[in-house]
């Protein structure tokens, strides 16, 4: 914990090297959390740079307020997914035949796992916002319940609720949805 204070406030006073460290340290969890939110692999790799984008430019008024680091990155993170949502529902989407695909790209592979990422997904947009965001922080991002709670604005027994009625409700949605 001491180690990342002292990256951040490196960081606060321009040290490059610092906001790489804490790049390197934060954006699989980043990426996990933006890909678990938006379903797609190219759309959550430029919101993650977004992030980090808004993150460098910001991070000098980054003040400790008793809340950890990646609380205010996730707040970031939480607020750069909602306008991509927002942005998205007004585009329409590009046919897959359109889409140029990299030769050293294994198609299969990439496909059965966006379709995966797409059903989870779709089952996920029956839940509601807040349990969304919930299971997004707790198990793509990996944070603790301290650090969602903190992220969301609510306490770790509200957190607690809400993971546990996402969860049970995501069960029933995919069950449903796989025919049992």
């Amino acid at each position: 914990m001491q180690q990342e204070k002292d990256l951040v406030e490196a960081a606060r006073r321009g040290n490059g090297d610092a906001f790489s460290q804490l790049y390197e340290d934060y954006f699989d969890r980043v990426y996990r959390y933006i890909i678990f939110r938006v379903g797609s692999q190219e759309e959550a790799e430029d919101i993650t740079e977004e992030v980090f984008l808004k993150v460098w430019q910001n991070i000098a008024s980054f003040k400790w307020r008793g809340v950890p680091f990646s609380s205010w990155l996730f707040r970031i993170a939480h607020n750069q997914v909602v306008d991509h949502l927002r942005k998205r529902e007004r585009r329409k989407g590009v046919p897959l035949d359109e889409v140029a695909v990299a030769d050293d790209v294994d198609l299969d592979a990439s496909l059965d796992f966006q379709l995966s990422v797409e059903k989870l997904v779709a089952a996920m947009g029956r839940l509601t916002d807040a349990q969304r965001r919930t299971l997004a922080l707790r198990f793509a991002a990996g944070l603790s319940l301290s650090e969602t709670a903190q992220a969301m604005g609510k306490s770790e027994g509200a957190i607690k609720a809400l993971q546990h009625n996402a969860l049970a409700a995501l069960r029933i949605v995919m069950s449903a949805e796989a025919g049992g």
